[in-house]
């Protein structure tokens, strides 16, 4: 039994996971500078398109999306899902003729914005709702369809008159929701769901010439993914699962997807399936002042550059598509406090109730005899702490530092060729370096190098740890 509407409490619960959700959706949908002439938006819509199976078997795109979890209903629970995905439409623009006719052109100039051709995006989506043992032995097949439409806009000019119109064409999609599960041996009760979405559309291309994406775009789901909640039980995480669990989830098929808990921190009663990978319980950055549709942009710098746009870049955004209006218009409005929290924002701090603890070598010598300073390296007080002409290090119970003589000795995590033929050469140590994680190196000119000088008017010289060297022969203990 399936019902296609949900409850209010399903609907309530499936709010909160729908703001990320509409980022995955959109992500991608336009992208800055938000004009439909910009190259990097006439190949859109890369990630959850499931094309019609004749024509996706001619390319490298997929029809179905494949997912499997694992989840721990409780007695009478049942499953709500929502499928949900772009339906491409068609934007023809069309001027006003003077016989009350109207012709198709390239672009319609308005005082406010340019109307140019561009392929929308219509939200769709499609519910089950399914008692949780219904799913067992054959499941539940739902098919749905979206046939095709057309409808007219009419384009009127700031006195209200009408210039044109927008001509709007959806090709018809067929698809299929699939949802089964399986119980698993074990000593608990754990039901493996899995959930097929298909594009079932027979629509084909009729010539060479219709054998594009961009053809095939219309007839497709775009930005395809789900949304699953339990009335009663949860779901257990696919990215970080209990012990006991692992290896069921390591045998879960997931195709084009990647299901993720969602909702509130601490929950576990829903799951998105993206054709994005993301982590458990996504969220939207409080700071975040809307939808920008670019997520491969920092939002600050986006608000900065989309606000620096020409009046007219701005007017041909807005003719584009009502969603790249909305980001003009917002970056235009923008409050200087709003963009001020864009620039960063640090997560997870702590109160501190007294002074850090010491560790208990803090000051003392490392193996190598190294005094470690009481500042960390990433202060920048910690740089006096260092001083490469004075530094020491103990080799063989002796200390060496500038001046020193030793022997190089490159140890086998050596690849550099160069190393081989260095190996058993006498050296002088040119300075003692620290890095910032902790490693000491012996920066060194090789003796008898007739370019010695030179590498020291450059500061270019051969770097060695202490334990690749070892005390010359002939060497004098520089303490």
């Amino acid at each position: 039994m399936t019902v296609t509407a949900f409850a209010s409490g399903t609907e309530a619960r499936f709010a909160l996971a729908r703001q990320v959700a509409d980022a995955v959706l959109f992500e991608g949908y336009v992208l800055y500078p938000y004009r439909a002439s910009a190259a990097k938006n006439r190949l859109r819509w890369q990630f959850g398109v499931l094309v019609p199976p004749g024509w996706g078997a001619e390319c490298e795109e997929h029809d179905f999306q494949h997912t499997e979890c694992l989840m721990e209903p409780k007695a009478g629970a049942t499953l709500s899902v929502e499928v949900r995905f772009l339906h491409a439409r068609r934007r023809t623009v069309q001027r006003a003729g003077p016989d009350g006719g109207f012709e198709t052109v390239a672009e319609l100039r308005l005082d406010d914005r340019v109307l140019v051709p561009w392929d929308e995006g219509g939200e769709e989506r499609v519910e089950v709702v399914v008692p949780v043992d219904g799913l067992l032995g054959d499941g539940v097949t739902r098919p749905f369809r979206r046939p095709a439409r057309e409808d007219t806009e009419p384009v009127l000019d700031a006195a209200g008159r009408t210039v044109g119109r927008l001509l709007r064409r959806c090709e018809e999609i067929n698809g299929t929701i699939r949802l089964s599960a399986r119980e698993l041996d074990g000593p608990y009760r754990v039901l493996r769901l899995t959930a097929v979405v298909e594009n079932t559309s027979d629509w084909t291309p009729s010539e060479a010439r219709d054998a594009g994406r961009d053809a095939a775009l219309p007839h497709s789901l775009v930005a395809t993914h789900l949304l699953m909640g339990l009335s009663a039980g949860s779901f257990l995480s696919m990215t970080d699962p209990p012990e006991w669990a692992k290896g069921a989830v390591a045998a879960c098929r997931n195709l084009h997807t990647w299901p993720v808990l969602a909702g509130e921190t601490g929950t576990a009663d829903l799951v998105l399936s993206s054709p994005i990978i993301l982590e458990d319980h996504p969220a939207i950055a409080p700071e975040s002042p809307g939808a920008l549709y670019d997520a491969t942009e920092i939002d600050e710098i986006l608000a900065l550059r989309t606000a620096a746009l020409t009046d007219e870049e701005k007017r041909e955004a807005r003719g584009t598509d009502e969603r790249a209006a909305a980001v003009i218009e917002l970056a235009d409005s923008m409050p200087a406090e709003v963009l001020e929290r864009l620039h960063g924002a640090v997560r997870s701090l702590r109160e501190a109730t007294g002074p850090a603890p010491v560790a208990a070598d803090a000051g003392f010598p490392d193996e190598h005899g190294v005094q470690r300073p009481d500042t960390p390296w990433w202060d920048p007080a910690s740089e006096a702490g260092f001083d490469p002409a004075q530094d020491h290090v103990v080799v063989d119970g002796r200390q060496v530092g500038k001046g020193s003589r030793v022997e190089l000795r490159p140890g086998l995590r050596r690849t550099d060729a160069q190393d081989i033929f260095l190996r058993g050469r006498t050296a002088t140590v040119e300075a003692v370096l620290h890095d910032v994680d902790g490693g000491v190196h012996l920066a060194v000119t090789v003796d008898g190098d007739p370019g010695a000088d030179i590498r020291r008017e450059q500061g270019r010289f051969l770097y060695f740890q202490p334990d690749e060297v070892t005390l010359a022969e002939d060497a004098e203990d520089d303490a």
